[in-house]
């Protein structure tokens, strides 16, 4: 577990845009991740009746379509108290196995994190 305070400022960075991401769209959970040159994507939940998709996984998929390589971090702002394993399969597949995810409540104190391995 990690407290909010103790987090790098990269790393709180990308929790406030999840928190944001969150808040602005009006959605269950908003992601943010950093990939290898330090740029952001910011993403909310999917309900299409046709697509389904967690924030992250969204904010993984936007790295990807932006021609990201690798993941440095992620974090997810959700009322969730755990990061599902498919979220962790998203960021593993494009981060590698240790990935720090940060899991964030709704006020943005960072809860728990995990390695995507």
């Amino acid at each position: 577990m990690t407290e909010s305070s103790a987090l790098d400022p990269e790393d709180r960075k990308i929790v406030t845009l999840a928190r944001s991401a969150r808040a602005r769209n009006g959605v269950p959970e908003g992601a943010a991740v950093r990939d290898e040159t330090g740029r952001t994507y910011v993403a909310g939940t999917v309900a299409l009746a046709s697509l389904k998709l967690s924030a992250l996984q969204t904010a993984v998929a936007m790295a990807v379509a932006s021609g990201a390589k690798s993941l440095e971090a992620a974090a997810v702002v959700t009322g969730a108290e755990s990061v599902s394993a498919e979220d962790l399969a998203a960021v593993r597949d494009l981060g590698g196995p240790e990935t720090l995810v940060h899991l964030a409540a709704p006020d943005g104190t960072v809860r728990l994190t995990v390695v995507a391995g």
